[in-house]
């Protein structure tokens, strides 16, 4: 059974994505997907690549291509979405495996471990093509390259954030005291890293250059480079610090990709939306208040910063929750739903508020 989407209507889709990031787009982006659309087919028993599986290199890539067919084919796709392989899969700060931290999965969830415990001046991080991870995710590119020819948008692994993946290597309580004892050597780490987040990027786009559109785990798509930036060590750091190590990668950041959204990750860092959002080349802001917060109507005040500002938003909520945020916010976020198959009609109504 063959996926239900065109190149013409991917076009379509590019489009708005396009406009979407330049601000130019005159009603919400909306990628909305039905799940169940379409009964599954027998395929090969490989199972869909998540975190709990990843580290499995028992399938060949083109099984595992094939499984993923499989699941997207059931999808009904509407709005603004299009069919998307999500590479976070591999887990956050998957740059850190990269660069020779090891990748645990044991519990269903993948987190990284240095190989050994070093003092920060003996911590050297450099990208490393030949890693098998690397040359894993390659391998599965390339045989969703040939089996796609585009149709499908494979995603960006979640390279995770240059402070985020020092606190791999060095630990997140030893890196906080860097921050006084050692800045010096916690800048020359976070430039080291850096460069080798430009050079994964590179690498990997290189292989997907064919499919000419890319995307990354917020699911937008770009033509040009464009990445989810983040630091969720930012969120036990104050303002200064925060000017000090973090703000100059991201205006590197900024000024390097075509188009960057800013995954600001808990009510903890609220306090540096300013900062943020001073980024002249920051195009929009993913704000996500952490479990246990309020749901999206309470961040009316937050969503309407963002927009004063000249960025644009994601919101993360369900369908219901955006029809009740747009009666109030009338920017133009971007909204990623999944429904079932059943409430259609549902989300036929949702996309009207486009």
């Amino acid at each position: 059974m063959a996926i239900r989407f065109d190149m013409e209507r991917m076009e379509k889709v590019r489009r708005a994505h396009e406009l979407w990031w330049k601000g130019q787009l005159d009603r919400p982006l909306v990628q909305m997907r039905l799940w169940g659309a379409y009964p599954a087919e027998k395929r090969c028993p490989a199972p869909v690549l998540s975190q709990a599986n990843c580290a499995d290199f028992s399938w060949s890539p083109e099984q595992v291509i094939d499984a993923i067919d499989g699941h997207l084919s059931q999808f009904e796709y509407l709005g603004d979405a299009y069919p998307l392989v999500n590479f976070d899969c591999y887990g956050p700060g998957v740059l850190a495996a990269f660069c020779g931290a090891k990748l645990d999965n044991s519990s269903g969830r993948v987190w990284f471990f240095p190989e050994e415990e070093k003092e920060i001046q003996d911590i050297h991080v450099h990208y490393n093509p030949e890693s098998p991870w690397v040359q894993r995710i390659k391998a599965i590119y390339r045989a969703g390259l040939d089996k796609w020819q585009g149709l499908v948008i494979m995603g960006m692994p979640d390279l995770g954030g240059v402070m985020d993946v020092a606190a791999t290597f060095r630990g997140t309580e030893n890196l906080m005291m860097d921050l006084y004892d050692e800045p010096e050597e916690v800048q020359r780490l976070c430039g080291e890293i850096q460069d080798a987040w430009y050079a994964a990027y590179r690498d990997l786009a290189g292989v997907l250059a064919p499919q000419r559109f890319n995307s990354n785990w917020a699911g937008l798509l770009s033509e040009g480079d464009s990445y989810v930036l983040q630091c969720d060590f930012a969120y036990m750091i104050g303002n200064p610090m925060f000017r000090q190590f973090v703000l100059s990668t991201l205006k590197k950041d900024t000024e390097t990709l075509t188009h960057s959204i800013y995954h600001l990750d808990g009510v903890g860092q609220l306090n540096h939306l300013d900062d943020l959002l001073s980024l002249e080349g920051l195009n929009a802001v993913q704000w996500v208040p952490g479990d246990g917060k309020p749901g999206a109507m309470h961040w009316l005040d937050v969503y309407r910063r963002i927009e004063k500002a000249g960025k644009q938003c994601q919101i993360l909520c369900n369908a219901g929750d955006f029809t009740r945020v747009m009666a109030e916010f009338h920017g133009t976020p971007y909204v990623n739903l999944s429904m079932p198959a059943g409430e259609k009609d549902a989300a036929l109504k949702t996309l009207a508020i486009r």
